[in-house]
């Protein structure tokens, strides 16, 4: 997909939102550098006066399109686990949403590439942590270690990169759906602790 080709002009105003969510389009297409205020304006067929209405600068729209990644993000994948009591079958519903959205990975993987650039390398340092300890407290709550649950969260979030990785920037071939089906019961399987038995003692949330 490309810009090149004009929009009918729009006769309504766009919000900031707006803008940011199509900055974050293209940096899903094409990464962060492709971000600027021309092409923006062709593919939501306005001005540029429209871009001018709400930031000032090239730059504050990227923060502003990374702010809104990092926000929708979070409330997506940790806001439609807040229910789910279990902590092994809150893991399996974080794997398989994790597994099965797409976009915001696609996002997520050109932010890597960009992490030389001073507005990316914080908000992926922050949403990586936030990640990172949202995994070692589940794990920890199904029953592990404290050292041990961190291990496990960093190997479980180094699968998640590296897969990342081979199918977005290696380019390895993709598996059919029966073979990441597959895959993803596998990682689920080795990293998701059992159930233990009643008797064991398992750390509760209050103590994570």
């Amino acid at each position: 997909m490309t810009d090149t080709a004009a929009k009918p002009e729009r006769t309504g105003r766009l919000s900031a939102d707006d803008w940011a969510q199509a900055a974050l389009d293209l940096i899903a297409e094409q990464g962060v550098a492709a971000v600027a205020v021309e092409p923006l304006a062709r593919r939501l067929g306005v001005t540029k006066g429209s871009f001018y209405w709400h930031f000032p600068s090239r730059e504050a729209l990227l923060a502003a399109a990374l702010e809104r990644w990092e926000t929708v993000e979070q409330e997506t994948v940790f806001g439609q686990l807040e229910a789910v009591a279990d902590p092994r079958q809150r893991l399996r519903a974080l794997f398989q949403l994790v597994a099965h959205e797409v976009k915001s990975h696609v996002i997520y993987s050109e932010l890597l590439k960009a992490l030389d650039h001073p507005a990316v390398k914080p908000v992926i340092g922050r949403v990586s942590e936030r990640r990172l300890d949202y995994l070692a407290a589940s794990f920890r709550q199904a029953g592990l270690a404290r050292t041990e649950a961190q291990h496990r969260a960093r190997l479980a979030y180094a699968a998640y990169v590296g897969f990342l990785q081979l199918s977005l920037q290696l380019q390895h071939p993709r598996l059919n759906h029966d073979e990441f089906e597959s895959y993803v019961e596998h990682v689920m399987a080795t990293l998701i602790p059992p159930l233990v038995s009643p008797t064991a003692s398992a750390p509760s949330a209050a103590r994570v």
